[in-house]
């Protein structure tokens, strides 16, 4: 496996990150901030991971640097085959509601660009034989609910493309695992009152890395929210216009 793993520097990117350098497996790092991307990359050949880690800027936000981005990562690499996408934006909803600019770029960045470097990455994967991409998404997704219905709206359309994605490109040997974390606490969610059965970084990603490796194309993380969601998407419309949650 030969990964390019975008949004290390932080939360669950690191969290997959230095799970990947445990196993001794070869990773290039995407991101913006081209001084944590070093210092990321200096802790994975710390922690096992082939030397050198080499990274290279992509900003989700900016799909005009994304192809030369991946010649970059396909080049370090001798091509890779895996893409691990756990980078995004988190709004709280009041937030976003009042700022429209703020809902937009996060509405591009969740679902825009992460689609468009998806697409691309699928069918460079695809002309060569195929591999994986790992995309995390949110349980925000499966169901609206009023209190974080605009984040949710920007993860259940990634949801539905990764879902499509993995129909598309099966046949052309591309398997996309869609991760769906609940509450994770990372620094995302800091300063966030933290439901029953929140999860820590390090489980969710040995999870996520067990999904990868059986090409599992939906995972949730921790598990116990498959059942959470699957009881939420049964509450009938009328008894969720009256929940506040």
């Amino acid at each position: 496996m030969k990964v390019a793993l975008v949004g290390a520097t932080r939360g669950m990117g690191r969290a997959v990150a230095r799970l990947l350098a445990e196993r001794r497996i070869a990773i290039f790092l995407l991101g913006r901030g081209s001084a944590d991307l070093v210092a990321s990359a200096r802790d994975l050949e710390a922690r096992g991971a082939p030397s050198p880690v080499n990274t290279a800027t992509l900003d989700l936000a900016v799909p005009s640097g994304f192809r030369a981005a991946l010649e970059a990562a396909d080049e370090a690499l001798g091509r890779f085959d895996t893409l691990v996408v756990t980078g995004g934006l988190f709004g709280r909803q009041e937030d976003l509601a009042a700022d429209p600019s703020r809902l937009q770029q996060m509405l591009h960045v969740n679902f825009t660009g992460t689609v468009l470097l998806c697409q691309m990455v699928a069918e460079r994967l695809a002309l060569r034989g195929g591999g994986t991409i790992c995309v995390f998404s949110s349980v925000a997704g499966d169901r609206a609910r009023r209190s974080n219905y605009l984040y949710g709206a920007s993860k259940a359309g990634l949801s539905a493309f990764l879902e499509g994605l993995s129909l598309a490109y099966a046949d052309r040997g591309v398997r996309v695992v869609c991760v769906r974390p609940g509450f994770v606490r990372t620094g995302m969610t800091e300063g966030l009152p933290a439901p029953p059965f929140a999860g820590q970084p390090e489980p969710v990603a040995r999870r996520v890395l067990r999904a990868i490796d059986r090409g599992q194309p939906v995972v949730y993380a921790p598990a116990v929210w498959r059942w959470i969601m699957l009881a939420i998407r049964q509450v009938p419309r009328a008894i969720m216009r009256r929940l506040s949650y």
